[in-house]
């Protein structure tokens, strides 16, 4: 079995920040995507263990949260 990564691939997330976050240190989150699932963590604390949901629980709980 080759455990060897291609060129230019890597472990790392991509995070996004909410859009409601503002820089004067209030309460965000940031998202990162992966195939089948959703990392969630706090922007200011990123060291912190953060969640990972399945995509469709996350898409189910952006529908509430948007309601």
């Amino acid at each position: 079995m080759n455990t060897e990564k291609p060129p230019g691939t890597t472990d790392e997330l991509t995070w996004f920040k909410s859009s409601y976050s503002t820089g004067s240190g209030g309460e965000c989150v940031e998202v990162a995507e992966r195939r089948g699932s959703v990392h969630v963590r706090d922007s200011k604390d990123t060291c912190r263990p953060g969640l990972v949901v399945d995509g469709s629980a996350w898409t189910a709980f952006v529908g509430f949260a948007s309601r």
